[in-house]
């Protein structure tokens, strides 16, 4: 989330005209994220996001995210539901963007999760896909391997910006990791997208989801490398280590509600690799290509990889340390890289 479009009072009583919410008594932009526009609106009783959408969001694609959203909701899943307009659709246009208002979700993210958390985690993220599975919806995945080697090419040698070598790094990253890519595992609709600015707890416990604007079709598994890479890492001396007790947890509580086969257990490693290389391009390209006057959190790809040998398997891993730097104060500090070896099977 953030704020690259500005909306006017104007703009809101349009919203006050076309929804059946009430009367609008407030609306703030919310600078969290980075791919849309979003606002909180509160009305007398209720509190909504409206969201804008930007950048790698096709138009084409929105259907898919209201409609899953809104059956997700009837089987239980809580998220975000999208509000349908007087005329009956869920979308409309402002200044010239298409948009969106769905419920607020109740709940905060946690700014560090605990072991148990992770567990709590893995079995939510089982009933969410359960669920999906029940959903006849499709949507090819926009940002998986095939679209890696274009966004690679986009991003070209101004990533020297960031480190003369990262530009070499993940050519010989996406190399290989295409070699050892799986052709053929259980498939269904997958968040895309689970950091942990998009989990929600409440009274300290899992509450719910936000953001599914990354949502596709994919290999369930995939999911759990996303996770892996995003929520099971500790910073320690600036550095970040993998805590292997998180990924367990995370792995066991999945499998409590749906096991996996080994066809999935033997493809996590190669998985893992692609969903830090996905986030280390996406972001990197983000970095070069944000606006300067987007009022944003900047999502820093320089702290991204991390280097420590523990086995014999190799990994690209990343962070998900949000730092509000300028684009100036970025480029003085010096990217670390490191290559982390790690052998999952231990984990199963």
């Amino acid at each position: 989330m953030a704020i690259y479009t500005k909306i006017s009072k104007k703009d809101v009583v349009s919203i006050e005209r076309k929804f059946n919410l009430g009367k609008i008594t407030s609306f703030k932009g919310i600078k969290k994220g980075i791919e849309n526009t979003n606002y909180l609106i509160r009305t007398k009783n209720k509190k909504y996001i409206l969201t804008i959408f930007e950048k790698r969001v096709q138009k084409k694609d929105l259907p898919f995210f209201m409609s899953l959203m809104d059956k997700l909701n009837n089987h239980n899943i809580n998220c975000p539901k999208p509000q349908k307009s007087k005329t009956g659709s869920y979308l409309f246009n402002i200044k010239n963007k298409p948009a969106s208002i769905v419920s607020f979700v109740e709940g905060k993210d946690k700014n560090k999760l605990k072991i148990n958390d992770c567990y709590e985690i893995g079995r939510n993220v089982a009933k969410l896909h359960i669920a999906s599975k029940k959903i006849k919806l499709y949507r090819k995945n926009s940002m998986s391997l095939n679209s890696w080697p274009k966004l690679l090419n986009k991003i070209g040698n101004r990533c020297k910006k960031i480190d003369v070598n990262l530009n070499d790094l993940m050519k010989t990253s996406l190399k290989d990791i295409k070699k050892k890519w799986p052709r053929k595992l259980s498939s269904g609709i997958i968040h895309g997208d689970l950091f942990i600015d998009n989990i929600f707890f409440k009274n300290n416990k899992f509450y719910g989801y936000i953001d599914f604007y990354f949502s596709s079709n994919d290999f369930l598994i995939y999911e759990i490398a996303i996770c892996i890479n995003a929520l099971c890492f500790d910073k320690k001396n600036r550095k970040f280590i993998f805590n292997k007790k998180k990924s367990i947890n995370l792995i066991k509580g999945y499998s409590s509600l749906r096991k996996l086969s080994k066809e999935e257990k033997n493809s996590l490693n190669v998985l893992c690799r692609g969903a830090a290389l996905r986030y280390l391009l996406t972001r990197t390209y983000d970095y070069l290509n944000t606006p300067k006057n987007a009022i944003i959190k900047v999502k820093n790809p320089q702290q991204f990889i991390f280097l420590h040998t523990f086995s014999f398997l190799l990994f690209l891993l990343i962070s998900d340390l949000l730092l509000e730097l300028t684009l100036k104060e970025l480029q003085k500090q010096q990217l670390k890289l490191f290559l982390h070896y790690n052998h999952f099977q231990v984990l199963f």
